[in-house]
């Protein structure tokens, strides 16, 4: 899978371009980036290390362990090796001259006594958040990265297919994750999912069967409820599966760095008629507010439209939640991390644009009965919008 997948030095370049012209148009004078995903971003490694961008100038990259695959990882030119992150500020000052006055960090994630340390370093420097700088950037993905996701979807595309086969009564819903999830690691799912907030978990899957699926809050936290612990509850439980029940798949799959999302309903032998038509109302939603995607729209019309489609189906009151435990979102940016900007959420105001990668997954939560969904990744075109996500939006009868 790749031992000799590295990032494009044209990549990395016009990705620094991007944000240094969000720099040059806000007050910083250059960005300390630390956070393993936004430092693979920017210089193409997730090695022990620490990344500067000056608003303008070439970027430079300080590694503390290992530089040899640093130098083989990144394209980056000036690669400085480090005994301590104490010597980074006279690095700085040595090859640029002077030090920032007004210097940038991913306030979103690093831990506050992370910062003070941080701020030590530069005790004289204005240190501010430019994490928004940084996911405005990462919201436009570029062809090569479209293609990288697309292999991702090839594979949970396959391990949907092979679920099929997988499936039968009797198994608990952990051993059938646990099966299903061997196979997409074989053909280079990476396994852990990235995710940026610190109360969110990636788990890769999660399997609700029948009852299970009927959990208030379910939208929010994904749990399964029978043979869980409640210091864990998500992923999957210990309910067997069972004929003629309706069964939510919901798989993360991460390839190269960059994920995919997907959902499906199964069913062993058949599915109950309102778990059907609940089921097929899930996808007619998801048809209609893929039709009404381009770029132009925000996302809280898209949220909106989302809402009038569940009504007009008569799902009103099942869909985001039973009544007092909605949802307010019915996706979100995917990419490098599962979760990115922007959030298709209501009242939001983001308007998409072209290169922008949405989760898209409207779900109804029947409360102690079932729960019945879809969820896609798709492409903001020049036009309007297309499925990277390469499972057919079918409901899987086994």
């Amino acid at each position: 899978m790749g031992d000799d997948f590295t990032i494009p030095l044209s990549e990395i370049q016009d990705r620094t371009k991007r944000v240094q012209t969000q720099l040059q148009e806000s007050p910083m004078d250059g960005l300390f980036i630390v956070q393993r995903v936004d430092l693979f971003y920017f210089s193409g490694t997730a090695q022990n290390g620490f990344l500067y961008i000056p608003a303008d100038g070439k970027p430079l990259l300080f590694i503390k362990k290992y530089l040899p695959r640093a130098r083989k990882e990144s394209p980056i030119e000036n690669i400085i090796q480090i005994s301590t992150v104490r010597e980074i500020p006279g690095l700085i000052r040595d090859f640029y001259g002077r030090l920032p006055r007004v210097l940038g960090f991913e306030l979103d994630v690093i831990p506050v006594n992370d910062f003070n340390f941080y701020r030590t370093l530069f005790p004289k420097q204005e240190c501010v958040d430019g994490s928004p700088l940084i996911l405005r950037v990462r919201m436009i993905k570029s062809p090569w990265e479209i293609e990288i996701m697309e292999e991702a979807a090839e594979v949970s595309w396959k391990t949907f297919e092979h679920m099929k086969t997988l499936i039968r009564p009797g198994l608990t819903e952990m051993e059938f994750s646990g099966l299903f999830e061997a196979f997409a690691r074989k053909l280079g799912h990476g396994g852990q999912l990235r995710v940026r907030h610190h109360l969110t978990e990636g788990y890769p899957w999660h399997v609700l069967s029948g009852t299970n699926g009927g959990m208030v809050g379910l939208l929010d936290s994904p749990a399964s409820g029978q043979g869980t612990s409640p210091a864990f509850p998500c992923g999957a439980g210990w309910k067997e599966l069972q004929r003629d029940e309706p069964i939510m798949v919901d798989l993360g799959v991460m390839v190269k760095g960059y994920h995919i999302d997907e959902t499906r309903m199964f069913a062993i032998g058949s599915m109950p008629a309102e778990a059907l038509r609940a089921s097929e109302a899930a996808i007619s939603i998801h048809n209609g507010v893929l039709e009404r995607a381009r770029p132009g729209v925000t996302v809280g019309e898209l949220f909106q439209h989302s809402l009038t489609l569940a009504e007009r189906l008569g799902y009103g009151e099942p869909y985001l939640g039973p009544p007092g435990y909605k949802v307010t979102f019915i996706g979100h940016g995917i990419g490098l991390e599962l979760v990115e900007p922007p959030i298709m959420a209501k009242n939001k105001d983001d308007l998409l644009q072209p290169g922008m990668t949405f989760s898209l997954e409207p779900k109804m939560v029947f409360e102690d009965e079932f729960s019945a969904g879809v969820e896609s990744v798709f492409l903001v075109t020049e036009s309007g919008a297309r499925l990277i996500s390469k499972v057919p939006l079918e409901i899987f009868l086994c």
